[in-house]
């Protein structure tokens, strides 16, 4: 029975760390790797929606996991997603993630083409196979990739043992309730909306990956420590006041990722670049958004925390 506490915890969404120029800084990624483990996640999901992915090349995608391999020290969880827009390129980066001892890897079905369900299943069983000691973690986010994991393709992947978890990004918390349910006592599954971990962790989520984390670690795992007490009304006024800022930074014409990026500037000090376009860099009316945010992350941690 495989033991999935390694995955029951708050697991931060990594930021991709670029330098002035825009390339990956594999200093700023080692330092951010550090602030994580100081913080006290649990771990940390690499080169997913947060880390920019699908903007970068595959040697970026590596140098990046390699940095944070290093610094963690075998003090954090860590999942790569390795997902592409083909097979062989996610393969390679599959086998990749397990040359450097990852927990898991994970994957997004491809995007663009709609592909039928049984291809989508080759696709993520052909890269599973491409690191056969390795857990797989299907990341389920339908509203980006255009496409759901249906229970029939979730009962299919379940016949693949190193399918370990879903990181379920779907909106109803149903869905986690049904991939918990069907998957079993050693299946993992993450809560992904950050707006509703409460809810997430009350009906059976494992753990939870965010976007947002790691601009307010402190009130998640505050939340998962309370969540594990059955103290879910106080759970939930951080939730609240989570959900308060979350609106706020996506109130922003620049995008979300930049304003994160400005708030752990402002909050710990750790300068992590800009994002890479076509997203958008921060604008000078996004100002007065994210001078409110670290107001409000500050305010809630002393509260709270």
């Amino acid at each position: 029975m495989r033991d999935i506490g390694k995955y029951q915890g708050v697991i931060p969404a990594f930021y991709a760390c670029y330098d002035a120029e825009g390339n990956i800084c594999t200093e700023r990624t080692k330092q951010w790797t550090k602030k994580m483990v100081e913080l006290g996640v649990k771990g940390v999901y690499v080169c997913g929606s947060s880390g920019e992915c699908i903007y970068q090349s595959k040697e970026e995608r590596k140098r990046t996991l390699e940095a944070v391999a290093e610094a963690a020290e075998g003090k954090l969880t860590i999942i790569a997603h390795v997902a592409c827009n083909n097979t062989a390129d996610s393969a390679e980066l599959a086998s990749h993630a397990e040359s450097l001892g990852v927990d898991a890897i994970a994957s997004i079905p491809p995007i663009y083409f709609h592909l039928p369900e049984h291809a989508i299943a080759q696709y993520w069983n052909d890269i599973s196979a491409a690191a056969p000691n390795t857990d797989f973690i299907i990341y389920n986010i339908p509203q980006l990739a255009g496409t759901a994991l249906t229970m029939p393709l979730f009962r299919e992947m379940r016949k693949n043992p190193r399918v370990a978890g879903v990181k379920n990004s779907s909106m109803p918390v149903q869905d986690i309730q049904m991939f918990k349910m069907y998957g079993g006592e050693d299946f993992a599954v993450f809560n992904g909306p950050d707006e509703q971990l409460v809810a997430g962790l009350a009906i059976g989520a494992d753990g939870s990956i965010g976007g947002t984390y790691g601009a307010m670690a402190e009130l998640y795992l505050k939340i998962f420590e309370l969540c594990g007490q059955n103290a879910y009304d106080q759970a939930r006024k951080i939730q609240y006041a989570c959900d308060e800022i979350i609106y706020e930074m996506c109130a922003a014409k620049g995008n979300l990722y930049a304003v994160i990026k400005e708030i752990i500037r402002r909050r710990y000090g750790i300068d992590l670049g800009g994002v890479r376009r076509p997203l958008a860099s921060l604008f000078p009316e996004d100002e007065a958004h994210v001078a409110k945010c670290v107001s409000l992350i500050n305010d809630a941690v002393a509260k709270f925390c």
